[in-house]
């Protein structure tokens, strides 16, 4: 679909704005799952496009132009799913849609698209509710007297409407006659690397009644935590769009091969895709994008191995107290007592996440603490045990295996 969408529908030119459905406002079945359906739909086009930032950061490229594209998800001020936690920050610039349509935000996003009257070529993703929802609503408050849809199509339609200097459109249907394999796609192989080098090997064991250790109340037991940082995302210093590279989506795409045999985890997390995130800083500020690499870095492994996915959301991981929630919630309650886990995270926030979890065994201080990570580390696995009785091992002797120098820059086409 993405190079039929390229180039047959845009003709090889850049997407001016991707805009995507915020997963946590489409809750799906009785575990209510969040509906990461439409930024896994159009990743794979994202990262067929470019995007030229400025970095006020020395020693650089600048500007620099990476495979990748920022892709829109996060929520309108005012108006959140239930049981999402306060971003700690919006960002308007990087709105997504929401299933709901809270307060015709969807409307009010698009329209101001249309009244702002840039040209360019600005792509949605969506579930059909949402699609022909907006279609109708845009149809009548634009006066644009379109023939629309009357029902889905199917996957395989792109549906396009074009607006002119003068304020008519017209809408057009494309068929892209996609047949997919219901298997997980075969890849070429990936450069593999058998030794785990990019961090120094540590491995931390605290046990209760030890060392002033005590084993925190409410501890998870028999719980196997595997994390790992999202995909390649930084071609070079601080360059950020939210988003992963062209390389990263080889990595994300080769996990679910990567990891066979090194671990077997029964369900899949990340970070809710609509918090934004402070992405490149150049000479006019910082940029804001909605931080939607680590959920689709996981993503394919879940797919591959059919396995339930789910989104931390009710906390803020950029919030100040981001790592002692994100600690509670994943190894305190029960919830995941007797559970395996692969997570994708934020790096800089996975020692912190790991210190937060050591310090609640240590009440009176004198706590170990985790190393940090390496800021061009895309490959180790930090593995966090907790035993029958609440005991803890972290240690960081796996890695995926996957050499980020040897990754293509531009992302695979199918």
């Amino acid at each position: 679909m993405a190079p039929f969408l390229q180039q047959q529908v845009l003709g090889t030119k850049n997407a001016t704005g991707i805009y995507v459905l915020q997963p946590m406002s489409h809750l799906q079945t009785a575990n209510n799952y969040p509906d990461i359906v439409a930024p896994e739909t159009v990743q794979q086009f994202a990262l067929l496009n470019q995007i030229t930032l400025s970095t006020a950061s020395s020693g650089y490229s600048n500007p620099y132009t990476a495979n990748s594209y920022p892709i829109n998800a996060s929520y309108a001020s005012g108006f959140l799913p239930s049981g999402v936690a306060m971003p700690t920050q919006f960002c308007a610039s990087c709105q997504g849609f929401d299933f709901n349509d809270q307060g015709g935000a969807n409307e009010a996003l698009v329209r101001g698209m249309i009244q702002a009257n840039v040209p360019g070529f600005y792509v949605f993703s969506a579930p059909w509710e949402t699609t022909s929802s907006l279609l109708a609503n845009i149809n009548n408050l634009e006066s644009y007297n379109l023939t629309l849809p009357t029902s889905y199509q199917g996957p395989n339609y792109i549906y396009v409407i074009s607006i002119t200097p003068s304020g008519s459109a017209r809408l057009a249907n494309f068929n892209s006659n996609v047949n997919p394999a219901s298997t997980y796609p075969a890849l070429p192989q990936m450069p593999a690397s058998t030794a785990c080098t990019s961090q120094m090997p540590f491995s931390i064991t605290v046990t209760g009644g030890s060392g002033g250790a005590v084993i925190p109340a409410g501890s998870n037991i028999n719980e196997t935590f595997y994390m790992i940082r999202h995909a390649d995302a930084h071609p070079q210093g601080s360059w950020d769009d939210g988003n992963y590279v062209g390389a990263g989506q080889w990595r994300a795409l080769d996990l679910p091969n990567a990891l066979k045999g090194k671990i077997s985890p029964n369900q899949v997390y990340s970070i809710d895709p609509a918090q934004p995130i402070t992405g490149t800083q150049s000479a006019s500020g910082y940029s804001t994008w909605s931080y939607v690499r680590p959920a689709l870095t996981v993503e394919p492994y879940a797919i591959a191995n059919n396995l339930p996915y789910n989104l931390a959301a009710n906390f803020g991981i950029f919030a100040s107290n981001g790592p002692q929630l994100a600690s509670e919630f994943f190894f305190n309650g029960g919830k995941f007592s007797h559970q395996s886990i692969l997570l994708a995270w934020e790096h800089n926030n996975i020692p912190l996440t790991v210190d937060a979890l050591l310090s609640s065994y240590f009440p009176l201080g004198g706590a170990p603490t985790a190393p940090v990570w390496p800021s061009n580390d895309y490959d180790t696995i930090w593995t966090v045990a907790l035993d029958g009785s609440g005991n803890l091992t972290v240690n960081n002797s796996m890695c995926e295996g996957i050499q980020s120098t040897a990754l293509p820059s531009a992302a695979p086409q199918f």
